[in-house]
């Protein structure tokens, strides 16, 4: 029984290992040069940079997933951040560290918020029990139906039905006073792609797993060293992955997919098919269904678009740590407007990774690699990038102002990404950075399904279906997948 991987995201070669753990077949093609999809790498002027992720949390799921592949060890070393991140403000000129543990997170804003440690154990507490309450009945499982999906909800204590309609804002300010408080910890909103104002509030469990129940990690030597490592497991269980290989059309006989078609017009024949593109994506532009039209696809909510920029510095930023937000003085505003392109990008929200603070091999002696991601309008909303530089130099200009150093004399290399090249390397719809967003309409049962509705031997894995976005929820996704394949097919051994 031979499986097509199509796509070597996370999410895709987490479940080639599982299958071919258990004896089928396997073989992947990728559309990039190199494989890991967003998890990637770029190397330029003696300087490393990850392209995508820097950090993550659940590093269990990845036990979980070394266990079920039967891998010897974990292939990548993890390692736990004690503080989380800093974030700057814009017009008071605070920064705040974020500790994970509590203690020390407490003193941190005794100033702005009293009590903070009471307030904040009450929020946690109540994240803590929704989190428990659904990770297992609702989050890792299949869904055949919606209304499958519906009947799992009624399962749900209805203590934690109000998280379904409030925001992750609301769910702030019933909690904390400060704005500081309320903008720090609503950031979370913005790892999923969205702000905190049109996020459901039941995402507040984003800051239960980051301060409690598993604190957030990154990898030594770098993210790309995840890819890296999966990568030898397949070369070990004998997986072949070819790279600069798009699939752009296919075969199908008897209602059955028969073969992937890339652009050259090879045919790649399998048994069954799993796709690690985008799933909604890969409907509307290879499959071309009617229910994943264009005009179908404009009217979904999809996750923000990102702007990166890729620094090497000759200089070392002494007083900046690894992780990094820059904010502003009208959260609201901006979050209520950016995405829409209703907002000038003069004074731009942007998150910084000092990668060299955490991996010095990434930068040469006495020089610093910077990783910089601002949160952007799509190509629905800014289809012209040509102010890319424009952009850039007001996003250097800030934070030269706000760490005290002259960045623009410093810079010796720079790669900027838009959009529009996010989209041209990735396939991502319209640019957007993490696919689909997690609106209460498209989560659980109402995200595209991960087996097709028409071709009962294509399977999707990744962000756009089932659970959603995030590394471990790629690795998740690739569980249950793997579930529903060998549920239809059962393992060729055991």
């Amino acid at each position: 029984m031979k499986a097509l991987v199509v796509g070597t995201g996370l999410g895709g070669m987490t479940t080639a290992l599982r299958l071919r753990r258990r004896g089928y077949q396997v073989e992947m093609v990728e559309k990039f040069h190199q494989p890991g999809g967003r998890l990637n790498q770029i190397k330029k002027d003696g300087f490393t940079f990850d392209m995508g992720p820097t950090f993550f949390s659940m590093t269990y799921e990845f036990d979980e997933f070394v266990r079920d592949a039967g891998l010897s060890t974990m292939p990548f070393a993890f390692r736990e951040l004690d503080v989380l991140y800093t974030v700057h403000f814009r017009d008071t000129g605070k920064r705040f560290r974020i500790y994970r543990d509590l203690d020390l997170l407490a003193r941190e804003f005794e100033e702005v918020e009293p009590d903070f440690r009471r307030k904040m154990d009450k929020f946690l507490s109540s994240a803590a029990r929704f989190f428990h309450d659904t990770e297992y009945l609702v989050l890792k499982r299949n869904y055949d139906s919606l209304f499958s999906y519906l009947l799992t909800l009624l399962r749900v204590p209805l203590r934690h039905s109000p998280k379904l309609f409030r925001s992750v804002w609301s769910e702030m300010e019933r909690h904390f006073e400060s704005r500081e408080v309320r903008e720090i910890f609503s950031l979370v909103a913005f790892f999923l792609g969205a702000t905190p104002f049109d996020t459901p509030a039941i995402y507040t469990i984003l800051s239960y797993t980051e301060l409690v129940h598993d604190g957030y990690h990154n990898v030594e030597g770098g993210m790309y060293r995840i890819v890296e490592g999966l990568k030898k497991e397949l070369d070990k269980a004998g997986v072949p992955v070819h790279l600069n290989t798009e699939i752009t059309a296919y075969r199908y006989e008897n209602g059955r997919l028969a073969a992937m078609v890339d652009g050259s017009g090879t045919s790649w024949n399998a048994d069954l098919f799993v796709v690690n593109a985008d799933a909604a994506g890969f409907r509307h532009q290879v499959f071309k269904r009617k229910k994943f039209s264009a005009a179908r696809m404009d009217k979904m909510q999809w996750t923000l678009a990102p702007f990166t920029m890729y620094l090497g510095l000759d200089t070392r930023l002494h007083d900046i740590p690894l992780h990094n937000y820059f904010l502003g003085n009208n959260f609201r505003e901006y979050s209520g407007k950016i995405f829409k392109n209703a907002i000038k990008l003069d004074q731009p929200y942007y998150y910084v990774n000092v990668v060299s603070r955490s991996d010095p091999g990434s930068a040469p002696q006495g020089c610093e690699s910077v990783f910089v991601l601002c949160p952007v309008p799509d190509l629905r909303f800014k289809p012209d990038w040509s102010d890319r530089d424009r952009l850039a130099g007001n996003i250097l200009s800030d934070m030269s102002a706000r760490v005290g150093v002259d960045l623009k004399k410093h810079v010796v290399s720079q790669t900027l990404m838009t959009p529009v090249e996010w989209r041209d390397s990735f396939n991502l719809y319209q640019g957007s950075g993490l696919g689909l967003g997690h609106n209460l309409d498209q989560i659980g049962g109402f995200r595209p399904k991960n087996v097709d509705e028409e071709f009962g031997n294509v399977f999707y894995v990744g962000a756009s279906t089932l659970p959603g976005t995030g590394l471990p929820m790629a690795v998740i996704s690739s569980k249950l997948v793997v579930e529903r394949i060998t549920r239809a097919y059962g393992p060729i051994h055991t």
